[in-house]
């Protein structure tokens, strides 16, 4: 059978996405005749002055002017004409003209019944009447994953089908295409996706210069200024988030310009209110008037020094709501309130910290690790100084939220939109606290048919791409590091691993004490020198343990309606009972000092210890608390 050349250039087409241009290319390079589609598949296409579904781009951008007839063939609808071509009827086996044409109109066909015996019948039209394009969508539901062998008789026929047709040179060399939709490529069947003579092509999420052509179609009374900078913080919105956030509201809702003297009113009496009105008007589609007012209401007004800073934290907060509920409660951000200034004592903690802070600032990604680990027994302030440093760095950060419980015995599919949304929101912090208990040796998917094995197998994978240096930096923190996989800790995955310990003298306790009080709040009239001798009575206490102290006395200063002076502070320190875990905390002190990266992080009394003496130790220490 004679090719059918296809009409379209092989030379690259601007106006079509990445993802799109690597489709057209591969197909007319004979590389592949069915593609998968997956990732963003649910999104909205900007093209020119239209918003597209997927299938509406498929159509209009790529097949209607390259294919004689566009096909949907799904579970739901059966088979139907996409571009005005006639459609093959599930119910009675006939051809209709579905869109255009004579209503009505029909070939008729003997056989019905099945959506398998419709693809026949689509089989045969496609070798007679070749330059035929078939789309999927929801092909995880018609080609589900699965071994095929416990798959009933016709899904795995229907699966049959759609392998054959990748492979069969009659339909290939006849300019047929099939494409796929699903938004996991995991839950398609993977012996489809084996096959060499099948595609499957990330659909990304918006990346910033298509975030800035979406903003700038939907409020094109921005500046350019603001819509660079909006476009800045809103990485990991889809288009179509991006489009709730800011379309005008037509038909249902308040309107802009509705919106618009609300918030003015809100605003009154506040600098550049009128400029401000018009901005968050803006991008507010979709609110109600209660909603507007929670989010600017008088009061939050900002100086107009800041004049976008108002703006920011109202995008900051929509971005907030929409990314959460997309990834299912499975991710939830965090907003630290203080830097490391705010921090006592740690201090080569801090001298390192900073350093990496700088480097991501500067977006030198060549000296920014990939990952920290954060060890040393609890109550070191561990979490803390991680929160402060992420202020430091300016990064946004999210924790991956109760992962273990939520993810296993559901879809793999729940992760993959968590990376994507994170990868899309970078620069970004990714937090795991108590990550012993994610990675841990528990965690091997034994009980639920392997799905926490491929989770954590997912997530080691995607710590260790080198295109995420810079942009996605996992931050881990945990006392127990030796319940963690090796292969977790090695470089390339967490990079540095920081040991977190009990401050050593009274000064460095007292600088703590110091700064937990004036993180409070809390006035303290007891000098430099007081505070140093009452640290002198408190060995082995931990941060933890300190700030608990400073709590207390500021109690007992409250009872007494008087300062908090040295004497109230060491009433204090004669009633608190510090936990006595005392072998306990020894060992995880000693585990600090064997994973740590940097010698000159470790306290004096360890860094003139040989490896051979810090496993000696280390095996008596776990000897004496009684763990395994």
């Amino acid at each position: 059978m004679t090719p059918v050349t296809p009409p379209a250039s092989t030379a690259v087409r601007a106006d079509l996405p990445r993802w799109a241009e690597t489709l057209r290319q591969k197909y007319l390079a004979a590389e592949a005749s069915t593609f998968v589609l997956y990732r963003n598949v649910f999104d909205s296409f900007l093209v020119g002055d239209r918003l597209h579904s997927l299938s509406s781009f498929l159509v209009d951008a790529l097949l209607r002017d390259t294919k004689k007839q566009v096909l949907e063939v799904s579970l739901e609808r059966g088979i139907r004409s996409l571009g005005g071509k006639p459609v093959i009827n599930n119910a009675s086996g006939n051809i209709t003209s579905h869109v255009g044409g004579n209503a009505g109109a029909t070939d008729d066909y003997s056989d019905s019944g099945s959506l398998l015996q419709s693809l026949h019948r689509l089989e045969a039209r496609m070798r007679s009447e070749q330059s035929t394009a078939i789309i999927v969508p929801y092909a995880d539901a018609l080609l589900p994953a699965g071994d095929v062998s416990f798959m009933a008789q016709q899904d795995r026929q229907i699966y049959l089908a759609f392998h054959r047709w990748s492979l069969d040179s009659t339909l290939t060399s006849g300019d047929n295409i099939t494409i796929l939709i699903t938004e996991s490529l995991g839950a398609i069947n993977p012996g489809l996706l084996s096959n060499p003579k099948v595609a499957a092509i990330e659909v990304p999420m918006p990346d910033l210069a298509s975030r800035q052509r979406v903003i700038a179609f939907f409020a094109p009374k921005l500046s350019a200024d603001q819509v660079k900078l909006f476009a800045s913080r809103t990485g990991g919105l889809r288009t179509v988030q991006l489009a709730s956030i800011l379309a005008n509201t037509q038909g249902h809702g308040l309107s802009e310009s509705d919106r618009r003297d609300l918030i003015l009113q809100l605003l009154q009496g506040t600098p550049d209110a009128d400029q401000r009105a018009t901005t968050l008007a803006a991008i507010t589609a979709g609110m109600t008037p209660a909603e507007i007012t929670q989010l600017i209401g008088p009061g939050r007004a900002l100086p107009a020094s800041d004049a976008n800073a108002h703006v920011l934290q109202v995008i900051h907060t929509r971005k907030r709501e929409m990314i959460e509920k997309e990834c299912a409660g499975l991710i939830e951000f965090i907003e630290p309130r203080h830097g490391l200034d705010a921090v006592g004592g740690h201090e080569g903690i801090k001298q390192e910290l900073q350093s990496i802070a700088h480097n991501l600032k500067q977006g030198n990604t060549t000296l920014t690790p990939m990952g920290l680990l954060a060890v040393g027994p609890m109550g070191a302030g561990k979490t803390f100084v991680i929160k402060a440093f992420l202020k430091e760095a300016g990064l946004s950060a999210v924790a991956l939220k109760n992962f273990r419980s939520k993810w296993v015995g559901s879809t793999e599919a729940n992760l993959e939109r968590v990376l994507a949304t994170v990868k899309a929101m970078g620069p970004i912090a990714v937090i795991i606290d108590e990550g012993d208990r994610s990675f841990g040796s528990g965690g091997d998917g034994g009980g639920d048919d392997g799905t926490s094995s491929r989770i954590i197998a997912r997530l080691k994978e995607f710590m260790a791409d080198t295109d995420n240096r810079g942009q996605v930096l996992f931050v881990m923190m945990t006392n127990r590091p030796d319940k963690l996989d090796s292969d977790i800790k090695r470089p390339g995955r967490l990079d540095r691993k920081i040991p977190f310990f009990y401050a050593d003298s009274a000064p460095e306790r007292a600088a703590v004490l110091g700064a937990v009080l004036s993180r409070y709040g809390q006035t303290c009239t007891a000098s430099g020198a007081e505070l140093v001798a009452l640290c002198e009575t408190l060995p082995g206490y931990s941060n933890a343990d300190l700030e608990a102290l400073a709590l207390l006395a500021a109690d007992l200063a409250h009872q007494q309606s008087g300062p908090i002076d040295a004497q109230t502070l060491t009433l204090a320190a004669q009633d608190f009972m510090p936990p006595q875990e005392r072998d306990m905390i020894a060992f995880m002190e000693l585990l600090a000092v064997s994973e740590t990266s940097r010698r000159s992080m470790l306290p004096q009394r360890y860094q003139g210890m040989t490896s051979a003496d810090i496993q000696g130790q280390l095996q008596s220490a776990r000897r004496r608390a009684l763990v395994r």
